[in-house]
């Protein structure tokens, strides 16, 4: 596969990500730039509700130009990961009665895929199906591919979303700013697939991103991912308990929360800082709600159909909301699993040094899953430069009046090198009142004396 460039758009509720990579043939990414805009007010719980956000995408794609290993080239298509509140999954099973003895094969596969998404309901969006497990003769098989048998079943984790958010998303990036969207990723599985491990995906796992609006739990048992949920509540509720609770403004209880909120709760006694902001209370109202998340996050191993102990890869922890300090530790606390922060676990480079891996996990899992998708061109290249057109060393003296020695008188500079070499030629005008060239000038003047010689007998 040769060099390609993929282009990844992360539309979240507080900010917008757009990322540039470049897939070689080996396999690698490398990850060339990342730019963000802030979003206030634009995206709840994961879905545009306001087409303004072409703007915050125009920007992005204009800085994301500019880089010096991108330039001249422009971007023309997108890969667009989709979450949101209304993302679910639902576990689907599949088989298929071959009449015979039969080779599996990747096309009897791919119908079971179709058979599966086609169980969800018409008012649900499918936006990837991930088998969970496969059986032939109604025997477990990690590839079904290239056995034989005479029935072939499968378990498909089926995810999709409410309509409205691929059809806003749709509204924005292709009627808006006019890019071809070339596939969509689902975030919570891109996400999964790059931020663990193979061996926490096979001894079972739990992948939470903790955003703003929205938490996305994904769990994993076999290698496969078994449930994915979006729950809508996120970090922004602890930053409005802030502000009601102490009369704050959002961005100021958005800073205290930064700066001095810890989940694990208000240390022993009265602590006032020099701002007169009575930190205790604040990080009590920090704890209530950080623990009010952990325990909705530890609900869906419940309603996964399994226990903690189904669960000994532990907890991944990602997104902005999960660098709260103290958040790590509540969890462990509260779940008495392991819990590490997530970070990039498959082959990617980054290749610009202000880029952090952990903090832009969503937008370069977006990346390195399109990557794995149907090619489709992401960028114009730009075209080729024209080579300067050169004319005849020889110069041609077809219609000249005098043959051999022509006159240098009213030559310019730059008509001077054209005439001798015919190099560096201007483009011809077409114009019936454009100027004479420099060499139709001489002509000009040669006719004009001889004309004029011959008229009043004189020598010229």
């Amino acid at each position: 596969m040769p060099e390609r460039y993929i282009v990844a758009i992360e539309i979240g509720s507080s900010k917008l990500r757009g990322a540039i990579g470049l897939a070689d043939d080996s396999g690698m990414l490398d990850v060339l730039a990342v730019e963000e805009e802030k979003l206030v007010g634009s995206v709840r719980y994961g879905c545009i509700n306001n087409v303004e956000v072409s703007n915050a995408i125009n920007c992005i794609c204009e800085r994301l130009e500019q880089y010096p290993r991108i330039a001249p080239r422009t971007i023309k298509g997108v890969y667009v990961s989709v979450g949101g509140r209304s993302t679910a999954s639902t576990l689907i099973d599949v088989e298929a009665r071959l009449g015979g003895e039969q080779e599996i094969t990747r096309e009897m596969i791919a119908d079971l895929r179709r058979r599966a998404a086609q169980n969800i309901p018409q008012e649900r969006d499918v936006i990837d199906v991930a088998p969970v497990k496969f059986t032939v003769d109604n025997k477990t098989t990690v590839n079904p591919v290239g056995s034989y048998g005479t029935t072939v079943g499968a378990r498909m984790c089926v995810l999709s979303c409410a309509p409205v958010i691929k059809r806003m998303i749709r509204r924005v990036i292709f009627e808006k700013v006019g890019l071809e969207i070339n596939g969509y990723v689902a975030r919570p599985l891109a996400e999964g697939a790059l931020a663990l491990t193979d061996e926490e995906r096979r001894m079972g796992a739990m992948l939470v991103d903790l955003g703003a609006e929205t938490t996305s739990v994904t769990i994993y048992k076999n290698g496969a991912p078994v449930y994915v949920a979006t729950l809508p509540l996120g970090s922004r509720n602890i930053t409005l308990d802030i502000t009601h609770a102490l009369n704050h403004i959002e961005e100021r209880a958005e800073e205290i929360k930064k700066v001095s909120g810890n989940a694990l709760g208000a240390e022993s006694g009265r602590r006032t800082g020099a701002d007169g902001i009575d930190y205790s209370e604040v990080n009590n109202y920090v704890h209530a709600r950080a623990a009010e998340i952990i325990t909705n996050i530890l609900k869906q191993i419940e309603y996964a159909g399994m226990r903690t102990t189904d669960l000994p890869g532990g907890i991944v922890l990602i997104g902005g909301g999960s660098r709260l300090r103290g958040f790590n530790e509540l969890l462990t606390q509260m779940s008495k699993m392991k819990v590490r922060m997530g970070t990039t676990q498959s082959a990617v480079r980054i290749s610009d040094s202000a880029v952090n891996a952990a903090d832009n996990i969503d937008v370069i899992s977006t990346l390195v899953a399109a990557a794995q998708l149907p090619e489709a061109e992401c960028m114009t290249e730009p075209e080729p430069e024209a080579e300067a057109e050169t004319g005849s060393d020889e110069y041609d003296d077809s219609h000249d009046d005098d043959d051999d020695n022509v006159s240098r008188i009213g030559l310019e500079d730059d008509d001077d090198d054209d005439f001798a070499t015919g190099k560096n030629k201007k483009p011809r005008k077409t114009s019936d009142s454009e100027e004479p060239s420099g060499k139709s000038r001489i002509f000009s003047w040669l006719r004009s004396r001889i004309a004029t010689a011959m008229d009043e007998g004189d020598d010229m």
